[in-house]
């Protein structure tokens, strides 16, 4: 029988699985702008930072990291708190598979818990597909009920192409006067491992 596919808190430890996880998408496609994939201590860092204030998620199985999910700030003003941008990387041969929408349904309901309002991707596209990039990122966040914002042309420059640059919204709380303030990820990560049924 195949192992379960589980969630569970990426940590710092998780850097040299995560970074070969997110590397091809640096080396072969437009998918991030990125040039360079970071090294191992500074995909560390980058995860040791996410925890301070968000939920950063990896999907496991058999031992073996899958893909990975996680939230940023939005904007850095006060004003942008109840909004955050979600990130996700599923390893190539995983796509497809359900690991992406499990790993988005989970950090949604944390953001959720977090009191987080709106949820905001900004997604890589191309005026038409070529090998390096598609349209698949429009149709993924769709199907789990983002909807499309704008797009920004000809903003990205990578393998000698120009790209756009899409935003896709959720919003997943109701928008009233007096806004509960923003908690850290550590204020619900007790309560959400228990109501998600994941190791936090």
């Amino acid at each position: 029988m195949e192992d379960a596919i589980l969630l569970r808190a990426a940590e710092p430890e998780d850097a040299a699985a995560l970074r070969a996880i997110y590397a091809p998408y640096v080396t072969d496609t437009a998918v991030t702008f990125e040039y360079e994939v970071p090294g191992e201590d500074e995909f560390a860092e980058r995860i040791r930072s996410t925890l301070r204030m968000y939920p950063y998620l990896a999907a496991v199985r058999g031992g073996e990291l899958l893909g990975y999910a996680y939230a940023g700030a939005f904007k850095t003003r006060a004003a942008y708190a109840w909004g955050v941008e979600t990130s996700i990387y599923v390893r190539r041969d995983q796509k497809r598979t359900g690991v992406g929408g499990r790993l988005y349904a989970a950090l949604e309901e944390i953001l959720r818990m977090q009191n987080v309002l709106n949820l905001n991707a900004c997604i890589a596209v191309p005026r038409e597909p070529d090998e390096y990039l598609t349209r698949d990122s429009i149709a993924f966040h769709a199907h789990l009920g983002y909807r499309f914002v704008g797009e920004f042309y000809d903003c990205g420059y990578k393998f000698g192409r120009w790209y756009n640059m899409a935003w896709m919204e959720k919003h997943i709380g109701a928008h009233a006067a007096d806004a509960a303030p923003v908690l850290p990820f550590s204020a619900v990560r007790e309560r959400a491992a228990e109501r998600l049924g994941i190791r936090l």
